[in-house]
Formats: structure tokens, C-alpha cells, sequence
């Protein structure tokens, strides 16, 4: 355990390191350049198109969150039970078109730049969201609402009080499969002119310089990495917090 934080620190340590400085790890990269090829990206800071990917996920997470946990509810609900086909159906519709096949029918309504980048993103991060948060609501010890029921709380207060804060460690990991998601797919929004990391990659890509696919790979990578352990480790606390053990999805 303390091996694997060790790791991770150092990890962090590197990616903070490369961002602010890229040109101190020139010497590295440049065994994977050829015919005098630049060994940093040098079409815009890594920095900023890192910090521009991370907004660009957590506002498509941010929103995907609401209308799943959303929906969720709703269907876990007396009144919304006949609704949880249809709130199923309409998270399934981001895993049924793919993020490129979004993209393209979302540049001619939006235009090139983000706001396709995020739709694409945001459907995409609907399913495991919604799902958790179905399993999480679905599953609470009965014990629990059963005593919640006898001491007078309404139905609202159930839900805040109650229902939600057992579930949200199942919750927080359907947010976490999500958000690993979102990370990678962001890349492919380069396509349409959204500033992410995939600019990296794929000026590597057409130049032929590996040195720039590596960057932006690595960035990527370490970034899905940290977050999904910090994630992790968030629910594990939140998970012996509440004294549950194994109900997290994978």
C-alpha cells in the first residue's frame, strides 16, 4: 500500500514537473525524434491544453451526473417506476452512437469547438452513472429505510438523509468509470477544433513525430491513473464511513 502511494506521488510529482517545464525532459524525448524534429510539443502550451482537457471532462461529468442521478431517483420512485425504460433507453444512447458519429452529427447544429466535444462526452458518461445510481438506490439495507420509515421521515428526507449517503459510494463509482471515459474519448475532439491533449497527439501523428504522440499519450494516461486511485480511494472511505463493505461496482 505504502509502495503504491509512493508510486503515485511520484507520478504526480512528474506530470506537474513536465507541464510546468516541459523543455527540462527535452533530452528524453528527443531519442524519439528524427531529422531535427522539435522533442516538445511546440504548437501551444501542455499546460493549458491539459487544464483546458480537464474542464471540458468535469463539465461534461458535472452535467452527465445531474440528469443520471437525476433520473435515477425519479425511477426509484413510486410515482416514476413506469419511467425506468425510458430513463434507460435515453442513457443507453451515448454507449449506442459512438463519440465520433456524435461529433459528426453535432458539428453542423454547434459549430467546430467544444460544445460538440462536450455533448459527445456527456452522452457517453450517462450509463455508468445512471446504472450505479439504480444499483446504489436499488440495493440499501432494509433494516435502514424500514427504521428511517418508523421515526417519521418523509420521503424527501429518506432521500437526502438517508438513501443517498448509503449510496454514494456506489454512486462515486460509476462518476469514476465515467470520468476515466471522458478522459480518453476528450482526445478525439481535437477533430473538431476543441482544445484538448488530442492536439498533441495528433500534430505527432501528422508530422510523424513520436516524441509528440508519446506526450500526449503519457498526460493523458497519467491523468486517467491518479484520478480513477483518487476516486477509488474516496469511495473506499466513504464506504467504511458508513460501514458497507463491497457494494461499489467495478
Amino acid at each position: 500500500m505504502k509502495i503504491g502511494l509512493v508510486v503515485r506521488l511520484i507520478v504526480l510529482l512528474l506530470l506537474l514537473a513536465f507541464l510546468v517545464s516541459p523543455q527540462s525532459f527535452a533530452g528524453f524525448f528527443t531519442l524519439l525524434t528524427k531529422n531535427n524534429q522539435p522533442p516538445i510539443y511546440n504548437q501551444g502550451s501542455l499546460l493549458d491544453l491539459t487544464l483546458n482537457h480537464l474542464a471540458i471532462v468535469g463539465i461534461a461529468t458535472l452535467a452527465a451526473t445531474i440528469i443520471a442521478v437525476g433520473l435515477a431517483i425519479l425511477v426509484t420512485r413510486p410515482f416514476g417506476a413506469e419511467f425506468l425504460p425510458l430513463s434507460r433507453s435515453l442513457a443507453n444512447i451515448g454507449q449506442t452512437f459512438p463519440p465520433v458519429a456524435v461529433l459528426a452529427l453535432a458539428v453542423p447544429m454547434l459549430g467546430f469547438g467544444t460544445a460538440p466535444t462536450l455533448v459527445a462526452l456527456f452522452l457517453y458518461g450517462l450509463l455508468p452513472i445512471f446504472e450505479n445510481t439504480l444499483t446504489g438506490l436499488s440495493n440499501l439495507p432494509s433494516a435502514v429505510t424500514d427504521a428511517a420509515k418508523g421515526v417519521g421521515m418523509t420521503g424527501w428526507q429518506r432521500l437526502l438523509k438517508v438513501e443517498l449517503p448509503l449510496a454514494l459510494p456506489v454512486i462515486l463509482a460509476g462518476i469514476r468509470l465515467s470520468v476515466v471515459i471522458s478522459l480518453a474519448t476528450a482526445t478525439i475532439g481535437s477533430t473538431v477544433a476543441a482544445r484538448t491533449l488530442g492536439e498533441v497527439i495528433i500534430a505527432g501523428l501528422l508530422s510523424g513525430n513520436t516524441a509528440f504522440v508519446l506526450q500526449g499519450g503519457l498526460i493523458v494516461g497519467a491523468l486517467a491513473v491518479l484520478i480513477y486511485d483518487a476516486l477509488s480511494a474516496l469511495e473506499r472511505f466513504l464506504m467504511a464511513r458508513t460501514g458497507q463493505a463491497g457494494r461499489a461496482a467495478a
